[in-house]
């Protein structure tokens, strides 16, 4: 059976589906999904990129930021980072690499802990990761209520939070996906409590051609992560907005099809075959996460980030093992990508929230520097 005949089979069954339900099927049905099968989805081969495509600087970065993290929770012996959507887990394996090399006392103490829905992926990170799982350093589970989190644990979830299913709503309604001469086709109902709740509080209701996106399982997840979290910091990196954009019209319509690096003509299109996704809203995010009980820190873009964070010795993680000039030049294309305007500097953001922890000294780290 292929994607296409499962998703026009549960309609048939049920009648016409949220587009929530659409996207969680074309990106995560069993052996069928975008995410599912057995298929190379990342860096130039694949559908998108990620910071951890581009260069290990990033992981390089982040390992010296939750280094700082550590220390400001006291220096436990042990320290849990999680994880959310490792893909191929590349940042983990620079996390502890330049852990290892650069904050020997770090490395000991952390344990990295790696969810990922795809069974292929996971199998992947099983296979990557061998010898460190081995070591009990490393473990890989299918979701984040299997995770173990102890008692000091950053969660880190890079591109993780646009690739959640959303309801979709514009001015006719909400949307759903049914047949019309046995093509997909949208429908539109009156929307749902819920939905009209989210919009109220943290979006906008749609006008007349536009159309809005109410993050749902965001929210839920969210939650869930706050409650698993009994001190430590959440780090989630996205391109998004806030409802102050909303409100001045930009971010509206953002569900987006990536195949091959190119935006597809329409989600509908070869299901189970492309990228869907949808900006985050870090508004929605926030207020999910102070409800639960976290602390927020910042939001800021992910330039403001990566540079508060390099600028304590110029970027030298970048640079440390480049043997040429021509290899210098190279890496400084690749940070360029990373932190300015036309690449993800300016696009992407930095949600950083917290609980149990010193808000002053949180405050110092050096990915704080210019919040």
């Amino acid at each position: 059976m292929t994607l296409r005949q499962r998703i026009e089979q549960e309609i048939r069954e049920r009648g016409p589906i949220p587009f929530s339900r659409f996207m969680e099927l074309c990106l995560y049905e069993p052996k069928l999904g975008y995410y599912s099968r057995n298929a190379e989805q990342f860096g130039k081969a694949g559908d998108f990129y990620t910071s951890s495509d581009v260069h290990a600087v990033f992981g390089r970065l982040l390992a010296r930021q939750f280094e700082e993290m550590w220390r400001v929770l006291g220096s436990p012996a042990e320290i849990t980072l999680v994880e959310l959507g490792p893909g191929r887990g590349l940042f983990a394996q620079d996390v502890l690499a330049w852990s290892e090399k650069k904050f020997p006392t770090l490395f000991r103490a952390l344990r990295v802990v790696l969810v990922e829905t795809s069974p292929a992926l996971r199998s992947r990170l099983q296979e990557r990761f061998a010898s460190v799982i081995a070591e009990g350093k490393v473990s890989v589970t299918e979701n984040i209520d299997a995770a173990n989190f102890g008692d000091n644990t950053i969660v880190f979830a890079n591109e993780f939070f646009d690739a959640l299913p959303v309801e979709v709503l514009d001015h006719r309604g909400e949307l759903r996906i049914g047949f019309n001469a046995a093509h997909l086709a949208e429908q539109f109902v009156p929307p749902s409590p819920e939905v009209l709740e989210y919009v109220d509080r943290y979006g906008v209701l749609p006008e007349s051609g536009e159309r809005v996106e109410a993050p749902l399982a965001a929210q839920k997840y969210t939650t869930c992560i706050a409650g698993k979290l009994k001190r430590g910091f959440l780090i989630a990196i996205d391109y998004g907005y806030t409802r102050a954009e909303l409100l001045a019209g930009r971010h509206r319509g953002t569900v987006t099809a990536f195949r091959q690096h190119t935006v597809s003509v329409s989600p509908y299109e070869a299901p189970g075959e492309q990228d869907i996704t949808a900006h985050v809203n870090f508004t929605a995010l926030r207020a999910a996460g102070e409800k639960a009980g976290l602390e927020y820190l910042a939001l800021l873009t992910q330039a403001q980030f990566l540079m508060g964070i390099g600028e304590v010795n110029q970027f030298a993680d970048a640079f440390e093992d480049c043997g040429s000039r021509q290899e210098q030049a190279k890496v400084a294309l690749q940070l360029k990508h990373l932190v300015t305007p036309a690449g993800m500097g300016e696009t992407f953001h930095v949600l950083l929230m917290a609980r149990g922890v010193d808000r002053d000294a949180a405050m110092k780290m050096g990915g704080l520097r210019f919040a």
